[in-house]
């Protein structure tokens, strides 16, 4: 077997997918913070900055829902995710030129981190405003979703290194 392979938590010996089981692992505070930007264009950040709401609705307090939303339903979306019961899911979003910026931050007091809990809601969110918007545009773009930082856990905090 390769150095990789034996890396893969989610698979038996024998290659089969499985659950990690985590009733062993500690139960500590843990929080994830993550980010999506999605290009809105000229027209349609402008539109937002004015009225913040297109023919759907409200879209930025409509994304803010999606997001927690998927936060709470992650487990049920990606296949080898634990259910967790999160503590708290704060969603900010801000414009910022022709941009949507989305900031999410997970937290659980739990055995297993809420790093999946952060980056599907962050992704929701950008999705949301897609779908809330491409009646005026359908030319936006999400460019990254990534994970910002990490606290809690055995491996211990992780803090994303801004490129310069």
């Amino acid at each position: 077997m390769t150095e990789a392979k034996k890396e893969f938590t989610h698979l038996s010996g024998g290659d089969v997918p499985r659950m990690v089981d985590i009733s062993e692992k500690n139960v500590t505070e843990r929080t994830a913070v993550a980010v999506a930007r999605i290009h809105l264009g000229h027209e349609l950040s402008e539109l937002l900055k004015e009225s913040g709401s297109t023919k759907k609705g409200p879209v930025l307090q409509t994304a803010v829902i999606g997001a927690i939303q998927a936060a709470k339903r992650t487990s049920e979306l990606i296949p080898m995710c634990h259910p967790l019961p999160l503590s708290g899911v704060d969603v900010d979003i801000d414009l910022e030129g022709e941009y949507a910026v989305i900031q999410v931050t997970a937290k659980t007091s739990g055995r297993t981190g809420v790093e999946m809990e952060a980056l599907t809601a962050a992704s929701v969110a950008a999705l949301t405003i897609y779908d809330m918007c491409k009646s005026v545009s359908k030319s936006m773009e999400i460019e990254s979703i990534c994970l910002l930082e990490k606290t809690g856990g055995k491996s211990g905090d992780y803090c994303k290194q801004s490129k310069n």
